[in-house]
């Protein structure tokens, strides 16, 4: 893995929001490499650029007015610790028209070239379900 400094990967972090705020699930995309992945909740992973903006596309879809904020970034060994949170309302197509609020992290493992690998997305499912459902 190639070490980023700070300054250039809290760079990178804070477009990697703006891409999630753009509604472009392709831009969310272009951080990974053409064979990256993207797993969340321990799901099935997303390989490869198609695949992740697929994943990306299909938060997009749910919430139209999706805002992703980065609210800290660490190194952990050879890895990065994106933290977020996550607010919009679900007024998609099958939509609850519920609003959400969730925070979660990645852990990023980054190429040579400064793309993420790998990220393994984590968040609350079950706080997550239950904004949705709620009355």
């Amino acid at each position: 893995m190639r070490t980023l400094n700070d300054q250039a990967l809290t760079r990178f972090a804070e477009r990697y929001t703006a891409a999630w705020c753009s509604q472009n699930a392709g831009s969310v995309a272009g951080f990974f490499a053409p064979d990256g992945s993207l797993t969340i909740n321990d799901g099935t992973p997303s390989i490869g650029r198609a695949a992740i903006a697929a994943a990306a596309q299909s938060f997009i879809s749910a919430f139209p007015n999706l805002v992703v904020k980065m609210d800290n970034l660490t190194v952990d060994g050879p890895h990065v610790k994106y933290h977020w949170t996550l607010t919009g309302t679900n007024t998609g197509p099958g939509g609850t028209g519920k609003a959400v609020r969730i925070s979660g992290y990645e852990r990023w493992r980054l190429t040579d070239d400064g793309l993420i690998a790998e990220s393994q997305g984590h968040f609350d499912q079950a706080a997550y379900q239950k904004q949705l459902e709620s009355p």
